[in-house]
C-alpha cells in the first residue's frame, strides 16, 4: 500500500478532498527515505501539485500506482531489489495499465543514450531529469506539469550533451543551431512549423538534410551526437503519427 513514509502512514485517493480536484495527483517512488519526503515537502508548496503517496521498491510502486492512479508518477530509476532499472520497469507496467499516466525519470546518470531510448518508441508523457534536480522544485514541478499534459522532457544536461559535438564542428548557421535544439529539447515537428510560420513536411525536410549534411565527414564524437538526434527526431515523428491516428 501507498505510503507517506517508509513506516507507513495515511494515504490520500485522488479525488477524496475537494481541494484536491483541480491539482495534478503525484506518486513519489525513491528507496531513500530522506529523498522522498524531501521530495514531497518541496512539492507541498507548489499549488496545483498534489502528492497522494510514496513507495520505496519497485513491488510497491506498482502496487500503490494500481491502487491510488496518480496522473503522474515520479520515480528513481535504480530501485531495490537490484538498483538496476527497476523505475524504468515500473513505469512501463504502470502505463501498460493506464496509458494516461505521466512518467518522471529521476537518474543519476546524464548518459544522454539511455535516455534518448527512453522516448525511442513515440510515447508521449515522459520526463527524463537528473536526480539533483528535485532540489529545483520549479524545474521538478514545469516536468509534472508537462508529461500530465502528455508532453515530453530532457533534461537541459542531456540537451547539452547532445548538443555540444555539433556546436563543436562550427558549421551551424543561427537558424539550423536552433532547428537542431528544438529537435535536441524533445519539440514536436508541428510545434516547430507552427512557430515559423512552415508547414510540417517542410520541417521535417529541413531536419533530414541538415542531419544528412552534418553526418559526412563528422568525427566520431559529432556522428555519436547526429545519432541521438535522429532518435530524437525518429521518436517524435512516430508520436506525431499516433497522436493523428488518434484524432
Amino acid at each position: 500500500m501507498a505510503r507517506n513514509g517508509r513506516a507507513g502512514g495515511e494515504t490520500h485517493a485522488p479525488g477524496n478532498d475537494s481541494a484536491r480536484t483541480n491539482r495534478i495527483t503525484v506518486l513519489l517512488a525513491d528507496d531513500n527515505l530522506i529523498v522522498r519526503e524531501g521530495v514531497r515537502a518541496l512539492l507541498s508548496h507548489v499549488a496545483d501539485i498534489s502528492v497522494v503517496g510514496v513507495a520505496a521498491d519497485h513491488d510497491e510502486l506498482v502496487r500503490a500506482a494500481s491502487e491510488l492512479r496518480p496522473a503522474v508518477v515520479v520515480t528513481d530509476i535504480r530501485m531495490p531489489p537490484d538498483f538496476t532499472d527497476e523505475g524504468v520497469r515500473a513505469a512501463q507496467r504502470i502505463r501498460l495499465a493506464n496509458p494516461a499516466t505521466g512518467i518522471v525519470l529521476l537518474s543519476q546518470y546524464d548518459e544522454p543514450d539511455y535516455a534518448i531510448r527512453l522516448l525511442r518508441d513515440g510515447l508521449s508523457g515522459y520526463a527524463y531529469l537528473l536526480k539533483e534536480r528535485v532540489a529545483d522544485p520549479d524545474l521538478l514541478a514545469r516536468a509534472i506539469r508537462e508529461v500530465a499534459g502528455g508532453g515530453s522532457v530532457l533534461d537541459p544536461a542531456i540537451v547539452t550533451a547532445v548538443m555540444a559535438p555539433v556546436r563543436e564542428a562550427g558549421t551551424l548557421t543561427p537558424d539550423q543551431e536552433e532547428l537542431l535544439r528544438d529537435v535536441a529539447h524533445g519539440q514536436p515537428v508541428a510545434a516547430i512549423a507552427a512557430r515559423h510560420g512552415d508547414t510540417p513536411a517542410a520541417v521535417n525536410s529541413a531536419i533530414d538534410a541538415l542531419l544528412l549534411r552534418l553526418a559526412q565527414g563528422a568525427s566520431a564524437g559529432q556522428a555519436g551526437a547526429l545519432r541521438r538526434l535522429r532518435m530524437l527526431h525518429e521518436a517524435l515523428m512516430k508520436r506525431e503519427e499516433q497522436d493523428a491516428a488518434l484524432a
